[in-house]
Formats: C-alpha cells, structure tokens, sequence
C-alpha cells in the first residue's frame, strides 16, 4: 500500500466510508460534469464594445501599451511601427499559426520575420492571444507549436494581438470557452494568463519591470 493509499484510508475510516462507495463516486462524477459557478464580479459584465474599452483601460494601468485597429491586414504595419518607434531591428520571432500567418507580413520586405520558438536571442516576440480579460487587462496564450510560449517570455518586448471578439468580462468565461473548444482529454499544456510586462518589487520594493520576462507589452486588438 501506498503513502497515498494509506492516508485515504484512514480518512475514510474516520468518516465511516469504504473505497468502494457507489453513492459517492457517482456524486463526484456529476459535480466534475456540472461544476458549480462561483461569484463573478460585474466590473466586466458590459456590452460589446463598453467591454473592449475596459480591456484596454485596464492593460494600460498595468503598464501594457494598447494599439486599436479594424483589421488583421493592418497589423504589420503596427509591429513594424512600434519597432521603429522603439530604435529596434526591424526583425521579430512569431508563432506560425493560421491567423498570424494569414497577415500581410510579406508586404514589409525589411521586416525579417522568424517563425518557431524563441532561441533566447529574439528582442521581439509576436504572438496570438486565445481570448482577452477586461476586468483585469489580462490576455490568455495557448501554448502549441503555432504559439510557443517561449515567445510569451523570451524576448524583451512581446507584442500580442487579439481579436475584439474574442475579449470576454471575465477569467470564467474564458476557462469555459476553452473548455468547449477542447474538451476532456484535450487540453493544451498550458494556458498563460498575462497581466502587463513582467515586473518585481522584490528590492526595496521598487517596480522593476523586466524582471522574469518581457520588459514591454504592446497589445494589438483587432475589431
């Protein structure tokens, strides 16, 4: 018998249970199936474009910095920006997958776009958010072979783009969106939930930004 085992016996010997309690294992198997719903905060809970607007408002407050545009043809055009406006080579590391790769980038002959994952070398990471949070600015990045999360971390500035449409009010919504688009079993390995550039206030409790990751988020919402 296990450690394991051991304790679970003796924990269902104190509340007169057995290992093979029918009862019980079918009312664990429908409270996984249906789990409950916990308290959601309203803060989020707002019209289409009221709740991209709060999304934006709150990546800002924690340091990211926010570009709009109505269409996916138009972000090369802001990476390539935003590496000019930063004095940086205009190359960048990217995730290969279908709606980064459907961009224009090809129109931008400068521009040295390596797609897979980042070596540690990269100053500028490019990646595909799965869906934004407007109560808290926060985006969410399946990791994957279209989406390494060594792009996530790696390079100094992170650019993200998410859809507008994909900017739901809440951390909920999200993990049951992710849930549907998976299913059991199905599951990336990791889901990233992103919150402005990296930071510390470990020393003197001074904000060092930088500290375990990206020093810079730029956030490019589409819609």
């Amino acid at each position: 018998m296990s450690a394991r085992d051991a304790i679970m016996a003796k924990v269902r010997a104190a509340i007169g249970d057995s290992a093979d309690n029918a009862a019980r294992r079918e009312a664990v198997d429908k409270r996984l199936a249906r789990p409950p719903k916990g308290i959601v905060p309203e803060r989020g809970q707002l019209p289409d474009k009221k709740r991209v607007a709060l999304f934006c408002q709150m990546a800002e407050k924690v340091a990211a910095t926010v570009t709009r545009v109505r269409s996916p043809e138009r972000v090369p055009k802001v990476v390539a920006d935003y590496l000019r406006a930063k004095n940086l080579p205009a190359a960048i590391r990217m995730g290969d997958g279908r709606r980064l790769r459907a961009m224009p980038w090809e129109a931008l002959k400068s521009l040295d776009v390596k797609p897979g994952r980042s070596d540690g070398f990269d100053e500028v990471g490019v990646s595909h958010a799965f869906a934004g949070i407007a109560e808290t600015g926060t985006i969410a990045l399946l990791s994957g072979k279209d989406n390494p999360t060594t792009v996530n971390f790696l390079p100094e500035h992170h650019i993200v783009v998410v859809d507008a449409g994909d900017i739901a009010g809440d951390l909920e919504t999200v993990l049951a969106r992710l849930r549907r688009k998976f299913g059991k079993g199905g599951m990336p390995r990791t889901l990233n939930l992103v919150t402005g550039p990296s930071r510390s206030g470990d020393i003197e409790q001074k904000i060092i930004l930088g500290a375990h990751g990206p020093r810079a988020l730029h956030l490019i919402v589409v819609g």
